[in-house]
């Protein structure tokens, strides 16, 4: 009688684990007007993203981007230089497996592969303007290019 309920009780306990995993809601991205402002912009912003002190160059022609980043996007220096590259490089990776399959992701968002090797020092201007692309780009597309919310 005693291994009955032990099964039944083990069965129970991973169905409901099962249960639980599969509805798992996705949590919401709160957009300020502010932000709803900069998302609606039809006039192409086209910024460059250039290190001095590197050999390196992002051209990003997005219309609001260049608005956001002055308006909405944390002040420089706010966050670390390894912090943005340790997410710059999750973003990087995510964004270029979505790229390799236009069949699924739309290839209209994901254009072409980013080159950005975790072992070359960009300089902080350039990993802060990517990391804030990422993050306007995920917040006005409704995408997810990380395990995390992303959050100004």
């Amino acid at each position: 009688m005693k291994k009955i309920y032990l099964v039944l009780g083990t069965l129970s306990f991973f169905t409901l684990l099962i249960a639980s995993s599969c509805s798992s809601a996705k949590e919401v991205v709160a957009i300020s007007d502010e932000e709803k402002v900069a998302f609606q912009q039809k006039e192409g912003d086209t910024i460059t993203i250039a290190s001095d002190a590197t050999e390196y160059e992002i051209i990003i022609i997005e219309p609001g981007f260049n608005f956001w980043l002055q308006s909405i996007a944390k002040p420089r220096n706010y966050y670390s230089q390894s912090y943005m590259e340790n997410r710059n490089q999750i973003f990087v990776v995510n964004y270029n497996q979505k790229v390799m399959q236009p069949m699924r992701y739309d290839p209209n968002l994901y254009e072409q592969q980013i080159n950005y090797e975790p072992n070359i020092d960009y300089g902080y201007e350039v990993n802060y303007k990517l990391y804030n692309y990422f993050i306007y780009f995920q917040r006005k597309y409704n995408q997810r290019l990380g395990p995390f919310v992303p959050r100004i």
